[in-house]
């Protein structure tokens, strides 16, 4: 029976999926995205080189590995095209890419309208990236949107292409947006689509032929975290879509029981991009030297990002609606020289403890973190391959982290490159 394996983010993003996700995929004989956009970004480095990723598996860098960007992702082919250029010009010219043909097409009015919705809101911005993700989805759901094998077949392509302006040029005219001539647009991806073209096919059935084969091995990998998630997270500064371990069936097209392991990244301290509650943020000298340390700036973006301490408010309600098995705790060298680290255990809402997040953002603004203190360590611990090796402090943290959130520690993260992995629970050996 085939071995299967799924990364997920735990908090906001940025978690360091990238780096695990590439650490699998080094062994995985398949690596399936199964949600999000290019809105989505991971950082692979290995061998001194950093290489940073938008849409495309983590796995493209394993020759021997099938990239699979699954149904439930919305799909720039001008983007796409463009990371397989940068990729080319990185020397990375062996691979196999395969994308779902009832992936949802992201279209070029869709980052105007993202830009747009985005500017309307004032005050109250969510933060995206206005790569167009939200109104592609939203054109999925309205069954206004192309799918990415209508550009299998011209005839039907200009045919929903032709339908969809009807509806959306009347809209980019009303706000006061360029609309789009459908034969401009139909040349465009006719192009995009003779280099795609080979890509393209029923990805369920591949995959579902994979998880079929003994021996084989199934990478799932997530974009964004659990708390972005479109029905779970701290809506409405949320994705448009969930990252959660229970979309791999609906978003890759497999069935529930294939969901076994599933590897939740966190930072050994939290961070977010972009606006929306943040109960451990930290607004002081400490804060901006977690931010410089560990160089938190969108990979997408460019942002800098907020930084806060570690939250096991959030940790627990995201393992659970995850089924989250193991941790894998990233940037723990980050923490290095920090006299004290701060723990959130709870939340105090309204003069009441809380132990899980608030479904409103006018109640999770109220909250307050309840922390506890660990004592910290000076040691360098960027050279260390076992767990025993860590120092004392070290562990304890890590060991805190398990303790409040009933999930054990996978494996941990000392540093950028592959290497600087520990491995703890030892089953992950077996993937």
């Amino acid at each position: 029976m085939s071995e299967t394996l799924v990364v997920v983010g735990s908090q906001w993003g940025d978690e360091g999926k990238g780096k695990i996700t590439d650490y699998f995929a080094t062994r995985a004989d398949m690596v399936v995205r199964y949600q999000g956009g290019n809105n989505a970004g991971h950082t692979v480095m290995f061998d001194g080189n950093k290489y940073s990723l938008q849409s495309i598996p983590s796995g493209i860098f394993n020759p021997a590995t099938v990239n699979v960007m699954g149904n439930g992702m919305v799909v720039n082919p001008v983007s796409v095209c463009a990371e397989l250029d940068k990729l080319q010009e990185r020397g990375v010219t062996d691979y196999k890419l395969r994308i779902s043909s009832r992936a949802a097409m992201v279209m070029p009015w869709h980052p105007l309208l993202d830009g747009a919705y985005e500017q309307s809101k004032g005050k109250a911005l969510i933060g995206t990236t206005k790569k167009g993700i939200g109104p592609a989805y939203s054109d999925k759901y309205s069954r206004v949107g192309l799918r990415m094998g209508d550009l299998l077949d011209p005839g039907y392509f200009r045919e929903r292409l032709e339908a969809a302006l009807e509806v959306k040029n009347r809209e980019l005219q009303m706000l006061g947006l360029p609309t789009f001539n459908a034969d401009e647009v139909y040349d465009q991806y006719m192009k995009l689509a003779e280099r795609l073209a080979p890509m393209i096919c029923d990805t369920s059935e591949l995959i579902n032929e994979a998880l079929r084969t003994d021996n084989d091995r199934v990478l799932f990998e997530g974009a964004q975290g659990m708390m972005l998630c479109i029905d779970h997270g701290t809506y409405p500064f949320v994705t448009s879509s969930s990252p959660s371990a229970a979309s791999v069936p609906v978003g890759a097209g497999i069935a529930p029981q294939w969901v076994r392991k599933v590897v939740g990244v966190a930072k050994a301290y939290c961070t977010r991009v972009g606006s929306g509650p943040f109960p451990t943020e930290l607004h002081d000298t400490i804060g901006d030297g977690i931010r410089e340390r560990g160089h938190e700036y969108g990979t997408v973006t460019g942002r800098p990002r907020r930084i806060g301490w570690f939250d096991a408010v959030v940790a627990r309600y995201t393992a659970q609606l995850g089924g989250i098995t193991d941790w894998a705790i990233m940037l723990l060298d980050v923490l290095t020289g920090l006299d004290t680290i701060s723990i959130c255990t709870d939340y105090e809402l309204d003069g009441c403890r809380i132990k899980n997040p608030p479904s409103t953002i006018a109640a999770l603004e109220r909250c307050k973190p309840v922390y506890i203190e660990m004592p910290g360590w000076t040691e360098d611990i960027t050279g260390c391959r076992t767990y025993e090796e860590l120092p004392e402090n070290a562990r304890k943290y890590v060991e805190k982290l398990a303790e409040l959130t009933g999930v054990q520690i996978g494996m941990i993260s000392v540093g950028p490159d592959r290497r600087q992995t520990i491995i703890v629970d030892k089953e992950l050996e077996k993937f």
